[in-house]
């Protein structure tokens, strides 16, 4: 069975009204045809994805930043980068749903479809992991989500795919992020990838995603935790001061080249940054968390969003130190908003 839709193209099996036919947990590929955003033609693209939690549950999509994983809970062992959110008795409980996540597309992940001689690929929009996923759901026999919740760069995408596909979910749940990048975080943006870029035609590429990482860091976090873990003097060490910020940032930028490319951070940062969808065409009932102390998604966006919110949209604002981060940091207070949303009559 073929399905079409205004910017996608797969092929399916038949659509069922729940997973319960599936066991979990699931660690799987599964390849489905896109029309890029920004590209042209059809392209075919492998879709990694995790499917885990209560075997007959309601679905429940997660996503996070462009750092995360298709793991947003443990899943058969595996950790996730949101297990405090989510796992058994947890805010997204895996013991009552079922869990679905992908790991994000970046630009070198799409091919050409069969013989079809596609345009240039420009970038990865937002609407095409909205897409992807939307994709995926027809092959996994899941006709409709739950919810989709998405934090940060997820909740772009959540909110792409809620204003693409409001069939396919009953409620949305946007965490730290609107229906556009704020002009001020693209301008930093761009300057984390010239760093990158410099570095590479420099011959290491690593060494600017280091520093493109220590300085997204200080967009992350909020004042109050800064003035908190760098209260430190200075200290005189290899013939130079050296700050307590230093070495905090330092370890922030190596773990993330373990763990990064300097393509895939590219791919994705500019993805953000081409973010734009018209709050009108959210048609599923929505509920926004911003975080007052956030540098890169100011509640002027937010309060803007639910203004214009093509379907009832409630907007909570959390007080915390830890800024744009507090999505990953604050457990408690987004559990229980993410609890409240779980459980709303219509979700």
């Amino acid at each position: 069975m073929t399905f079409q839709a205004d910017t996608f193209v797969f092929e399916a099996n038949p659509v069922f009204d729940s997973p319960e036919a599936f066991t979990p947990p699931r660690r799987d590929v599964s390849r489905v045809r896109l029309s890029p955003r920004h590209g042209d033609g059809i392209r075919e693209v492998n879709v990694r994805y995790a499917l885990y939690g209560a075997a007959a549950g309601p679905v429940v999509i997660v996503q996070g930043g462009i750092s995360a994983t298709r793991y947003a809970g443990d899943c058969d062992g595996q950790a996730g980068w949101w297990d405090e959110i989510v796992g058994a008795d947890c805010a997204i409980d895996t013991r009552r749903f079922r869990v679905l996540s992908i790991e994000w597309l970046a630009h070198t992940d799409f091919e050409t479809y069969g013989a079809d001689e596609a345009g240039e690929l420009r970038a990865v929009g937002s609407e095409d992991q909205a897409d992807a996923i939307a994709a995926l759901l027809v092959e996994l026999g899941i006709r409709r989500a739950h919810a989709f919740v998405g934090a940060s760069y997820g909740a772009m995408v959540a909110l792409a795919f809620a204003a693409r596909h409001p069939e396919r979910v009953n409620r949305l749940v946007a965490i730290a992020g609107a229906h556009r990048a704020h002009p001020l975080a693209i301008a930093v943006r761009n300057l984390q990838r010239e760093i990158v870029r410099l570095s590479a035609r420099q011959g290491d590429a690593a060494a600017g995603l280091d520093l493109a990482r220590r300085l997204a860091m200080t967009t992350y976090r909020g004042e109050r935790e800064f003035a908190e873990r760098c209260a430190a003097a200075p200290t005189f060490r290899d013939g130079r001061y050296r700050f307590a910020e230093e070495d905090w940032l330092e370890a922030a930028g190596s773990n993330f080249v373990k763990r990064f490319t300097a393509e895939r951070f590219l791919s994705l940062s500019e993805s953000i940054d081409l973010h734009a969808i018209a709050p009108e065409d959210v048609r599923v009932p929505t509920t926004l968390i911003g975080i007052a102390s956030d540098r890169l998604v100011p509640l002027s966006d937010l309060c803007e969003l639910q203004r214009r919110c093509g379907s009832p949209a409630t907007l909570h604002v959390i007080d915390s130190r830890y800024g744009h981060d507090a999505f990953l940091k604050e457990t408690q207070q987004i559990g229980l908003l993410l609890c409240e949303a779980l459980d709303a009559q219509g979700a």
